[in-house]
């Protein structure tokens, strides 16, 4: 029993959703601390990336080159989530490294988050302009990422 119980992984990996509809939430900016809805944010663009990030996440710092990458395509409206973070030390991450987001959020609870789907971060979640979130990228971005989503959002 005890040899068939390691077979068996106990690491809970959810099931990856494709077009899914985005869930509606109220958040705070992070720079301007004003309360802001989904519904103001995701509006006017064919194509969003959400990222949940935050300053004390390695990964997330490895995949910011990628996400600057990807915030100069006009096709592309860069939204962060920052998740569970200290606000001045994520505003420092995003004035040392650069800031690839039109909108940064503030995630204090990981509530959002969870309401996404996400389960870990970074994570990225590719939204249609139909609020249907149509490709979800777990653990930081690659140069083969930025590939997929070049070649959907053409």
């Amino acid at each position: 029993m005890f040899f068939k119980s390691l077979e068996t992984s106990s690491i809970y990996v959810p099931e990856k959703i494709e077009t899914k509809n985005l869930p509606n939430f109220i958040s705070r900016d992070l720079f301007s601390e004003k309360e802001i809805s989904s519904n103001e944010i995701f509006q006017g663009s064919d194509y969003y990336i959400l990222n949940i990030w935050a300053s004390w996440c390695a990964p997330c710092k490895k995949e910011h080159p990628q996400l600057m990458q990807l915030s100069k395509n006009p096709s592309i409206k860069m939204i962060g989530l920052n998740y569970k973070d200290n606000p001045k030390k994520a505003k420092k991450f995003l004035n040392d490294l650069g800031n690839p987001f039109l909108v940064n959020l503030v995630d204090k609870s990981g509530i959002i988050s969870i309401e996404f789907g996400g389960y870990g971060i970074p994570e990225t979640f590719l939204i249609n302009k139909n609020k249907k979130i149509i490709k979800t990228f777990i653990g930081y971005l690659t140069d083969e990422s930025i590939i997929q989503i070049n070649q959907i959002v053409k």
